[in-house]
């Protein structure tokens, strides 16, 4: 499973059963009997990583340093946009794949919710930040994903600081 994690996160969800197979130096047939469908490979894939993103919006909400768990939360969405294609693919795209993890994608919102807003009640983030601004500034992070990966890097960390210099009440 390791490598089909690689494999999805570095070329997409639709790579084929036999490009998974070979890189693991396997024949396909073995990777069918453990995975009788690529949907259940992709699953078995995602339920492990959404479970990491779940365990990480936790423990940004028990971040006492509002600031700091915002601006942790938006990094490492972003670092996803660049290290995981078939995450992104499945919970931020059409993907069929996601629809199994639609009531996390809802509370990761809720907790995006909470997050800005916690940050906005303390002062950190200017008033007149939504949760809605910041969303709009995650979708524009996520458009880098189109880009060769070799400028995505570089674009999507500036764009994150962008955003993140954007909502701190410090750049008024």
């Amino acid at each position: 499973m390791t490598v089909a994690r690689a494999a999805f996160a570095a070329d997409g969800l639709e790579l084929p059963m036999r490009e998974i197979a070979r890189r693991a130096g396997l024949g396909v047939a073995t990777v069918y009997r453990h995975f009788p469908s690529r949907s259940d490979l992709i699953g078995a894939v995602l339920v492990d990583q959404v479970a990491a993103c779940d365990a990480e919006m936790r423990a940004a909400l028990d971040d006492p340093d509002p600031w700091h768990a915002l601006c942790g939360t938006i990094r490492r969405y972003s670092e996803r946009q660049i290290l995981d294609r078939g995450l992104n693919e499945a919970l931020l795209g059409s993907h069929a794949a996601g629809l199994a993890f639609a009531e996390q994608r809802r509370a990761h919102a809720r907790g995006l919710e909470q997050l800005v807003e916690r940050a906005r009640s303390t002062g950190v983030v200017r008033r007149d930040v939504s949760v809605e601004d910041v969303r709009i500034g995650l979708m524009a992070i996520a458009s880098f994903r189109a880009l060769p990966p070799e400028r995505a890097d570089t674009a999507v960390r500036r764009l994150a600081n962008l955003l993140l210099a954007g909502l701190s009440q410090r750049g008024q």
